[in-house]
Formats: C-alpha cells, sequence, structure tokens
C-alpha cells in the first residue's frame, strides 16, 4: 500500500486557520470595551438609575458569554475524549444555571430599582452587539486579506 503524500500547506488557509482562532478573544475584548463605553454613554443620556441597570445587563451578557463558552468547550472536550454525545449532569446543570443567573439579576432590578429595567434589557445585548462588531471586523479583514 503507497503513502499519500504530505498535503502542501497553503499560506493562505494558514494565516485564516490563524485568523479566526481569535474569534472568542476577540468578542470578549469588544464586548469589554462597548459595555465600558456604552455604559458611560447611557448613564450620561439617560440617567443613573437607567445606567446603573445598563451597566449590570453587560456584566450579566459578559458572564453569561463566558460561562457558556466554557460549557461548550467541556461539552467538545468531553465528546472528543470519551466518544460520547451526551454530556454530564454537571455541564448541564451548570448550562441551566447560567438562565438562573440571569432570571436572579432581572427579578433584583425589578423589585428594586424599576426604572432601571430598560437598562438591564438594553445591557443583556451586549454580547450580540460584540458578535456583530466581530462579524464586520472578520468582513474588512478578509476582504483586504483576502481570506
Amino acid at each position: 500500500m503507497s503513502e499519500l503524500p504530505p498535503l502542501a500547506s497553503d499560506p493562505k488557509l494558514e494565516a485564516a486557520d490563524t485568523f479566526f482562532a481569535g474569534v472568542l478573544h476577540r468578542i470578549r475584548h469588544i464586548s469589554i470595551v462597548l459595555g465600558f463605553v456604552s455604559s458611560i454613554a447611557v448613564c450620561l443620556l439617560f440617567g443613573a438609575s437607567i445606567g446603573i441597570g445598563f451597566i449590570i445587563g453587560c456584566v450579566v451578557s459578559y458572564v453569561n458569554f463566558v460561562w457558556l463558552e466554557r460549557v461548550i468547550n467541556e461539552v467538545a472536550n468531553r465528546v472528543t475524549e470519551t466518544g460520547e454525545a451526551a454530556p454530564g449532569k454537571g455541564i448541564v446543570i451548570r448550562f441551566l444555571l447560567r438562565y438562573g443567573f440571569i432570571a436572579i439579576a432581572c427579578f433584583a432590578i425589578l423589585f428594586s430599582f424599576k426604572s432601571s429595567v430598560y437598562g438591564l434589557l438594553g445591557g443583556l445585548f451586549l454580547t450580540v452587539a460584540a458578535i456583530l462588531g466581530e462579524a464586520a471586523y472578520e468582513v474588512v479583514v478578509a476582504l483586504r486579506r483576502g481570506i
């Protein structure tokens, strides 16, 4: 049986792999910067009450994203190491606790600072805005580099 020749490495593919490997890292950084800048803007434009809700929403959104990333990595590692598709009970519980965390934050804001609910709901979209920012960045870089 003859061996297959090694695949030639394509510099464009390697550059693309390197670029796309940093997606989650960039989304976390975009979230932090966007959360900080937008929190200041919301506080100045809408007042402290809504600003506090917005900051809490940003924190909840960021923590939720980080926890989701960890759960997905654990499930992926479990599947690749053991070959089992079903996640462990601990992973499922942590996955569900994320929603409990969001519910507790919403409940606390709702009953303590009713006017902050709008800010909280806006802050919860921080990760969505960061992902949209990353998508725009990827398009620009891909077009410039020809990836």
